[in-house]
């Protein structure tokens, strides 16, 4: 597969965060972890963050004077913008055997304006800025070209489990549901990017079902919890709130599938909805619902994201007259 090709304009640390970074000539990529030395390297999926040298310069030529890292950026790389660049792809560092990044968000949800919003009244880095999670270790430099590879259409599919619980969400109580859906998934060859354990509490909800599906890409966000009659249980409202286009086939098949095991199946009110690209299908909160739900669809769903990939043809086009 061809690359896109650019290279290294700065590389930039900071010790601790919520500050502006400095440039540095040189840094060394750790795997799973981001670079020595920068306060956001971890063990998490924002290890080391990108920008544009292009968008840079278009900002300062608006009159604001910003230096290398200012913006709390690791990279900027130019040559190419990475904000067009979808999730999953990978940056190809330095050498053929050099470093490998994967992007895993594109953009970010500005909580405090940083100094730079402060002194000059905007910040490019939640909209322009891409974040990325170190696949393979190595030495990087200022002036390395970086090649990127675009992710294929028959890679493994991303997932996400969304687990809703005052009690889990305070410690009270152990969340199994969220393990029982990851097994399932993973036995079905999908790559889990990311569990959330979170309150009942609508609004958290739905600003991480948009963060999910535009910034991280989730092929499949699954949740668990919420979609009983109990006055806390807002999942399906939240859920809906956030659709492009609903696809109530899933939620409709589940609550079939599990009437024939209780007729308490018809008090789920849980939805499955289409956002941008990402399927997102909400199920009960129990361990044993969740494992039964997921063996109901999971040979299904896996035809719809093709179709959402765009990697296969509608389901009436496959069906033999």
């Amino acid at each position: 597969m061809e690359k896109i090709r650019g290279r290294i304009k700065a590389v930039c640390i900071s010790e601790k965060r919520g500050i502006a970074k400095k440039p540095i000539e040189e840094a060394e990529l750790v795997e799973g972890y981001g670079i020595v030395g920068d306060a956001h390297a971890g063990n998490w999926h924002r290890q080391v963050s990108i920008l544009t040298a292009e968008v840079i310069d278009d900002f300062r030529a608006k009159g604001a004077e910003v230096s290398d890292g200012d913006f709390g950026e690791n990279l900027i790389i130019e040559g190419f913008n990475v904000r067009e660049l979808p999730a999953e792809s990978l940056f190809f560092v330095g050498k053929e055997d050099g470093a490998v990044l994967r992007l895993t968000q594109r953009g970010k949800e500005c909580h405090s304006h940083c100094h730079i919003y402060n002194s000059v009244g905007d910040c490019i880095m939640p909209r322009e800025g891409v974040f990325t999670e170190v696949i393979k270790g190595g030495r990087i430099r200022v002036g390395d070209e970086v090649r990127v590879e675009l992710p294929a259409q028959d890679r493994p599919f991303t997932a996400a489990v969304i687990v809703l619980s005052d009690k889990g969400a305070k410690g009270e109580r152990e969340d199994k549901s969220g393990p029982a859906a990851c097994e399932i998934l993973e036995e079905n060859g999908y790559r889990i990017i990311e569990t959330l354990l979170i309150p009942d509490e609508p609004l958290i909800l739905k600003k991480e079902l948009i963060r999910i599906c535009d910034g991280r890409e989730a092929d499949l966000v699954i949740t668990s919890g919420g979609t009983g009659f109990s006055v806390r249980d807002h999942t399906p409202e939240v859920t809906l709130e956030v659709a492009d286009r609903n696809a109530p086939g899933i939620a409709e098949y589940m609550r079939m599938r599990s009437a024939e095991i209780t007729d308490r199946a018809m008090l789920s009110r849980g939805a499955s909805v289409i956002r941008r690209h990402s399927l997102i299908v909400n199920l009960p909160g129990s361990p044993k619902a969740v494992k039964e739900c997921l063996s109901f669809i999971m040979n299904g769903l896996e035809h719809g994201i093709k179709i959402l990939r765009g990697s296969a043809t509608e389901c009436a086009n496959d069906r033999k007259e």
